[in-house]
């Protein structure tokens, strides 16, 4: 009988494309870079890149990485063309559209978020980070905007987070044992 050979992990690049593309629109939430390089991540590595993760993740039978990587890859990708409709004036989202679009994927996040304290602690805590800074970006689209810079904050421990169970399941496999912990999961 011969052996299986070793397969890599899809969610180490579909968590490193949610990490740092997150990470880069949090940076532009409190004002310290433009639009530009999230436009670019948003098709490329929070787009593209999360939606193959995704697409990996249903050839293992992993329905939750599946269902997370292709949603927030294809998130990445509208917020792509919603700012680039808005730079181009071909389609002019305000503010308030672009708060039910969050409002959306906040319902999404809400139904990931069950099943997330379910695999383990690294996983719950990106979930509720990510939870509660769509919540706090829905507000600041709906008339409180200074909770931007408070979400862009808080969403930055998110990617955070994320980019940590990234470098845990690289180091695991790299060094043949665990180095990060994850911690065990909130539900049982």
């Amino acid at each position: 009988m011969a052996s299986a050979e070793p397969s890599g992990n899809p969610g180490v690049v579909g968590l490193a494309g949610f990490g740092i593309t997150t990470l880069l629109l949090q940076f532009h939430n409190v004002g310290w870079c433009g639009v530009g390089p999230i436009v670019s991540l948003a098709f490329v590595f929070g787009g593209m890149a999360q939606l193959i993760a995704g697409y990996q993740e249903f050839k293992v039978g992993n329905n939750f990485g599946y269902s997370a990587f292709v949603s927030y890859g294809a998130f990445w990708i509208a917020l792509g063309i919603i700012f680039l409709l808005n730079y181009h004036n071909v389609y002019h989202s305000s503010t308030t559209d672009l708060g039910w679009f969050l409002v959306g994927w906040t319902v999404y996040t809400f139904i990931m978020w069950i099943p997330a304290m379910r695999i383990h602690g690294a996983m719950a805590i990106t979930f509720t980070l990510l939870l509660i800074g769509f919540i706090l970006l829905d507000l600041a689209h709906f008339g409180y905007p200074d909770l931007t810079k408070v979400a862009g904050y808080e969403l930055m421990l998110c990617a955070a987070s994320a980019l940590y169970m990234m470098a845990h399941v690289i180091y695991a496999q790299v060094f043949g044992r665990n180095i990060l912990p994850v911690g065990k999961p909130w539900l049982k």
